[in-house]
């Protein structure tokens, strides 16, 4: 431990990202999307002028802003752009949740959400999912500092529909409620609409999962005006500069074309169909997903041992070795052939 670091990176637990090994493995342990982005991603990377890195890009980022407000139904005042949705989310904890009152989140969800609380000094109090492991809106207490969740949730899968997000904000209407759907293009439903009513309503979103952009680091925030001159305020205080030339160009390019879009979902729901039915006969409880990944454990091996055997077969998987969740196995939907492979891995185990 560094003499020289400051007291609150002393007492700091970081979020540990999921691994990227460095061997050939198939790789089924970080929700990335197995099938690549829009051709016109690739057109925009063979065609973009070299000439123009020399200059800043645009501080306001608006021709991207402009596109995602067209694919949302909002305006592109409600909108704003950063690099990835985690630097998003940091920069709306900044804004809204430094508070005297208590933020309120999951005890099982992302688990960047208290690492952010630790760094910045905010307290927080975590509610605990149901018996189904869902998380209950009605837990939310109307006395908080905040609220913030995953829909559809991470790791366990399960999303609320808008009419329940909506009962949440007519009790919770005096702090902002920030909705993350990183994952909710694979069979959820966008609380976006919802913002037209509430104000205090935000909602994250990341072009890293159904976009196929992970390696880009482009994500975005919908919510009133009010909500993103907050978000402003605190990056042009930090960084006037998150989105790139070629970011911003890549991005718009994906973003305009729905029908590679769409179609990539829809493969990826299917195969995680086919994999749920698969793991179910093999003996494995299968949580309800609305995501590109599975939360699932087996009723008879262990969590360790099923992802240290599937190691040794070459198949990466995510394991929480925390409480409660250490039997669980967190499985990224990759292609046919991948999941394939990883049931036929299993099969050995098992």
């Amino acid at each position: 431990m560094s003499q020289f670091w400051s007291p609150a990176v002393r007492a700091l637990t970081p979020y540990v990202p999921g691994e990227q090994p460095r061997e050939k493995l198939i790789k089924l342990n970080t929700n990335e999307n197995p099938y690549p982005p829009s051709p016109a991603v690739e057109r925009v990377l063979q065609q973009f002028p070299i000439d123009h890195l020399r200059r800043y890009p645009d501080p306001e980022s608006f021709a991207l802003r402009e596109t995602l407000a067209e694919v949302h139904g909002v305006g592109p005042e409600q909108v704003f752009v950063g690099n990835g949705s985690d630097e998003v989310l940091a920069l709306a904890f900044q804004a809204f949740f430094c508070q005297p009152k208590p933020l309120l989140l999951p005890a099982i969800s992302y688990s960047f959400y208290p690492v952010y609380c630790k760094l910045y000094d905010i307290a927080y109090r975590t509610v605990a999912l149901d018996d189904r492991w869902q998380i209950s809106l009605e837990a939310f207490d109307v006395d908080n500092g905040g609220v913030v969740f995953a829909n559809p949730n991470a790791p366990t899968g399960h999303g609320h529909g808008r009419d329940a997000i909506a009962g949440l904000l007519n009790r919770i209407t005096d702090s902002v409620v920030l909705v993350d759907e990183a994952y909710v293009d694979f069979g959820g439903e966008s609380a976006v609409p919802l913002i037209a009513d509430h104000p205090n309503l935000l909602v994250t979103g990341t072009l890293s999962k159904s976009r196929s952009l992970a390696g880009l680091r482009v994500g975005y925030a919908i919510g009133s005006r009010e909500l993103i001159e907050g978000l402003e305020r605190v990056k042009n205080s930090f960084n006037s500069y998150p989105i790139d030339m070629l970011a911003s160009d890549v991005a718009i390019a994906s973003l305009k074309d729905g029908a590679h879009f769409q179609a990539c979902c829809e493969r990826v729901m299917t195969t995680r169909e086919w994999t749920r039915t698969q793991l179910e006969s093999l003996g494995f409880e299968v949580l309800p997903s609305q995501t590109n990944f599975l939360f699932t454990r087996h009723t008879s091996y262990s969590g360790a041992s099923i992802f240290s055997g599937l190691r040794e077969r070459g198949i990466l998987v995510r394991h929480f070795d925390k409480d409660g969740l250490s039997d669980f196995l967190r499985i990224s939907i990759g292609t046919d052939d991948e999941m394939q492979s990883l049931v036929e891995a299993l099969l050995a185990i098992v």
